[in-house]
């Protein structure tokens, strides 16, 4: 991996990657030593999941630390999620939001929806939910689909906006289709009660794909408690 150019460097590492699990982090380990940041994000990540390599969150931490030295966003990204749920390290709230802010000015969509979520919950910051809503907006101009879920949120209950359930269906749509499966559970959600229930099946047939298993339970007691409800009458 000693060419310089991204394209060339994304080859070395989709090659490496599809090699057996034990000597793809063999040769990620190594070149993670030899100060390839993408490496050094991949082996991270790796130690996390115990994929090819024994489960060791302490020594990813380490690694991403390595990589967030380099300016790397989706390695401060990583820091923040260690720091949010205690991989590796103990949690903290403070610190994630230190590291998510961190990614989000370095451009980073994914930062940027964890900034603006610890902001519209007020989680190791204090609530700010017209600042969320920015963030989100900047996220979702990127393309992510899980921001574009939550501004429909903020729509649909009126944080900040004015509730506007048109437009919060318009971004849940837009969610749906970017494979979000929040967003296909809520667009199905708001399409069932304006009586549309052949699009709405569409997006519920999707959601099984990505969501999970939580997620699938809860989704599974909303819609028998719509069914037991909805007996030709008021929708949902």
């Amino acid at each position: 991996m000693n060419r310089t150019s991204p394209e060339a460097l994304a080859a070395d590492l989709q090659r490496i990657l599809a090699g057996p699990p034990e000597q793809a982090a063999a040769t990620l380990r190594a070149a993670a030593e030899g100060g390839v940041v993408q490496a050094q994000l991949v082996y991270g990540q790796w130690l996390l999941d115990g994929r090819g390599v024994a489960h060791d969150p302490a020594q990813a931490v380490q690694w991403f630390q390595h990589a967030a030295r380099k300016g790397e966003p989706m390695a401060l990204n990583m820091l923040g999620q260690c720091h949010a749920h205690g991989w590796g390290i103990p949690a903290n709230p403070l610190l994630a939001v230190y590291w998510f802010r961190l990614a989000a000015l370095g451009g980073l969509d994914w930062g940027m929806y964890n900034y603006a979520t610890a902001l519209s919950l007020g989680q190791g910051v204090a609530q700010d939910r017209a600042a969320a809503l920015d963030w989100f907006r900047q996220a979702a101009a990127l393309g992510h689909a899980k921001s574009m879920n939550m501004i429909g949120s903020f729509h649909e209950d009126g944080w900040v906006v004015d509730r506007d359930e048109d437009a919060a269906l318009t971004h849940y749509l837009q969610a749906a289709e970017g494979g979000d499966f929040r967003g296909q559970f809520n667009a199905a959600r708001l399409l069932i009660a304006r009586d549309r229930p052949d699009e709405a099946q569409a997006w519920l047939n999707k959601i099984p794909e990505t969501a999970t298993p939580a997620f699938l339970r809860k989704a599974a007691a909303w819609l028998a408690s719509c069914t037991k409800h909805r007996i030709g009458a008021s929708p949902c």
